[in-house]
């Protein structure tokens, strides 16, 4: 008998703005943005099995793999998921990676969101609209990875989200640097300057963010400042970028990956974001990639 595969692209994300309010007695910090999907992608395999696997191959996958499989993001996502509703017992994840690791693009919690809809989709008592407070356990992106809208606001710890139209898809320009920064090392930093400087209190942002020129107004990250003080050529790739004529150049999450938003797709080489960056061209989307079951 041939047990059922569930598969999704899980695509990656943007934050068009991004503020990070002060940290909370727990520890955590709430946050405020608009999540925006894009064309790039992970191919997230889910089966049913009796015991639980997890294999992981493809181009964005470092040298020395991704740590132990028990903290995997999609692992740990397929592992809540069976906590919750008592299936399945067992999963077998395959991950072909082609999201960055460490680039703020949000590629682990991509995979955790299609791990999420691949067994929903896959259970014989899916939990629909409940899949957002379950992927809440797992991280401040990963709520937004669930839904079926490929923009929209969120806040608290990412699992208050409004979906909004989503902006028609522009090319976008991904330049790389040759070094991740961890999440939890961009807190850091963030809570170290501001022990030396007061909070201000975010920028109010207008809604819905209905056009390229609403998104390029709005568009901050609370995180660029601190990265670029520890690593200058952050800040260089985006002045290039702008220079090249993009309406947006912005830190993608923690980083280090700097995004620019293109009406059409530029001339690469045009840009000079340097020898040691990868640059990847692609779109932002205005679709969510679907969860196709094969028999």
């Amino acid at each position: 008998m041939t047990v059922p595969a569930a598969r999704v692209a899980a695509q990656a994300k943007i934050n068009l703005f991004l503020d990070v309010l002060a940290r909370e007695p727990s520890g955590y910090h709430a946050i405020e943005t608009a999540f925006l999907r894009i064309d790039l992608t992970d191919d997230v395999t889910v089966r049913e099995t009796s015991g639980r696997t997890l294999e992981v191959s493809g181009p964005a996958l470092p040298a020395g793999g991704l740590g132990p499989t028990e903290r995997n993001l999609a692992y740990r996502a397929a592992s809540a998921y069976s906590d919750a509703t008592g299936w399945p017992s067992g999963f077998a994840i395959e991950l072909v990676k082609r999201i960055p690791v460490g680039a703020g693009l949000g590629g682990g919690s991509a995979d955790a969101g299609a791990v999420l809809r691949a067994l929903d989709a896959l259970s014989p008592r899916p939990v629909g609209a409940r899949l957002t407070e379950l992927a809440a356990t797992l991280g401040a992106d990963v709520p937004f990875m669930t839904i079926d809208d490929p923009m929209a606001l969120g806040s608290g710890r990412g699992e208050r989200l409004k979906p909004i139209p989503a902006l028609e898809p522009r090319a976008i320009v991904l330049a790389i640097p040759p070094f991740p920064i961890l999440t939890g090392d961009a807190y850091a930093w963030l809570d170290a300057d501001r022990a030396a400087q007061p909070l201000a209190s975010p920028t109010s942002i207008a809604e819905p963010l209905a056009s390229w020129d609403d998104a390029a107004a709005a568009a901050h990250n609370d995180f660029a400042e601190v990265v670029e003080r520890r690593h200058p050529g952050v800040a260089a790739i985006a002045e290039r970028l702008r220079g090249g004529g993009a309406s947006i150049a912005l830190l993608a999450g923690s980083g280090s990956t700097v995004f620019g938003i293109f009406e059409e797709t530029p001339d690469v080489a045009s840009l000079r974001l340097g020898d040691d960056v990868r640059v990847i061209t692609t779109w932002t989307s205005d679709r969510v990639e679907r969860v196709t079951i094969d028999q």
